[in-house]
């Protein structure tokens, strides 16, 4: 696959002319987030004039972001290294037009990852899995997000942040996890279906002497809870018979 990569307002029309993919490297600013939802509308118009297609599947949007299991966990990791990324390299090496240096890595956390409609998720999971989604509605809908690779946080805690977005954020955002609640809201809606279903399990082993006895010595403490909700008339049965 061939790939084009820069700000939203410049590739994108490349990649309508070509009929290429593109990954938006102007989301990870906010004026750039904020735009997103009209930036396809030129690569549809180049793609028209050029006797080409594009479609959104092959849309990747570049996001930032540090995830931790708390958001103040998060926070502590990142902000310091988020500052002097900002301070340093977009302020003082790229000088993005209307940047400036932050003061403290509290003003930092606050103006790029935790103020309204920010670029970036310093947080946990769940507060990734909401941006993502919410960036994939307003933009009407891409086929990828890319992570940008940075230092905010030492490398212990960078792979962590790594390792918690494959864990939780990607299974959640592909689906994975659909089917498996559907599951347990199935199971928790049914939950005499499958009690009276153990009943009868339990009734056919109490019926059998053999059985029945293998059940009083066994350590298995689903079994015994189970034993417990047979029918007093299936026990009675079982003591006539012996």
């Amino acid at each position: 696959d061939r790939d084009v990569t820069g700000v939203q307002t410049c590739a994108l029309p490349i990649s309508g002319k070509y009929g290429i993919g593109i990954i938006s490297l102007g989301s990870m600013s906010n004026e750039g987030l904020t735009a997103l939802p009209t930036q396809w509308a030129f690569a549809e118009k180049a793609a028209k004039e050029n006797g080409t297609t594009v479609d959104r599947k092959n849309w990747r949007v570049l996001l930032n972001w540090h995830i931790a299991e708390t958001r103040e966990k998060a926070i502590e990791e990142a902000k310091h290294g988020l500052m002097r990324w900002h301070n340093q390299y977009i302020h003082g090496t790229l000088q993005r037009p209307g940047s400036v240096a932050f003061k403290s890595p509290e003003e930092a956390i606050e103006m790029v990852a935790l103020a309204p409609g920010s670029a970036s998720v310093v947080g946990t999971p769940d507060d990734l899995v909401k941006m993502i989604k919410s960036v994939h509605e307003k933009s009407g809908g891409f086929g990828h997000f890319v992570g940008f690779v940075h230092d905010w946080a030492n490398p212990e805690n960078t792979f962590r942040s790594w390792d918690l977005e494959a864990r939780y954020v990607m299974p959640e955002i592909n689906g994975y996890v659909t089917k498996l609640r559907e599951s347990e809201r199935h199971l928790q809606v049914n939950r005499a279906v499958f009690d009276r279903a153990g009943q009868a399990i339990m009734a056919k082993i109490m019926a059998d002497k053999d059985a029945a006895e293998a059940l009083k010595v066994t350590n298995a403490p689903r079994l015994a809870a189970a034993a417990a909700q047979v029918p007093k008339e299936i026990g009675n049965k079982q003591e006539a018979a012996e």
